[in-house]
């Protein structure tokens, strides 16, 4: 009784040694990139080292995000919650990285989008020149780290 006891033990001591000795990564190869591409997608039209806040355009119109992450660059393409106020992560799939940014307005028009901004940067830039935002911006191919 005492051998089937002890032999027991060692056996269970080992296959927990065992086991605890596997590798497994954090994601087990789960790719994130495809979450994100199911969200709303959108082109940065407008970026400024002076300002954080950012246009893009989305289906639906333009959206305005006030950075509170890196600051992407014009031509970016930025996937996300585009389409509801808050404070949310968004997925720049230009640089493959996640930043976080705050909506402020969505579903704008460029004339609207075009008086938000020149108000909310308005003290910001060195000169109190107008920001023009631009249309028609192509994507920027995808960047590797």
């Amino acid at each position: 009784m005492k051998k089937i006891f002890t032999i027991t033990s060692l056996l269970v001591l080992m296959a927990v040694a065992f086991v605890g000795c596997t590798k497994r990564s954090y994601n087990n190869g789960y790719d994130e990139t495809d979450y994100w591409l199911r969200k709303e997608s959108g082109v940065v039209v407008y970026s400024d080292d002076y300002c954080p806040y950012i246009v893009i355009e989305t289906y639906n119109g333009y959206t305005v995000v006030r950075n509170l992450g890196y600051q992407p660059f014009e031509g970016d393409e930025i996937y996300g919650d585009l389409s509801r106020r808050g404070v949310m992560d968004l997925y720049n799939y230009t640089d493959n990285s996640i930043t976080r940014g705050e909506v402020t307005d969505y579903w704008l028009s460029y004339a609207d989008a075009q008086y938000i901004i020149d108000n909310l940067c308005y003290t910001y830039g060195k000169s109190g020149e107008k920001k023009v935002i631009r249309t028609n911006v192509p994507k920027n191919a995808k960047r590797t780290k």
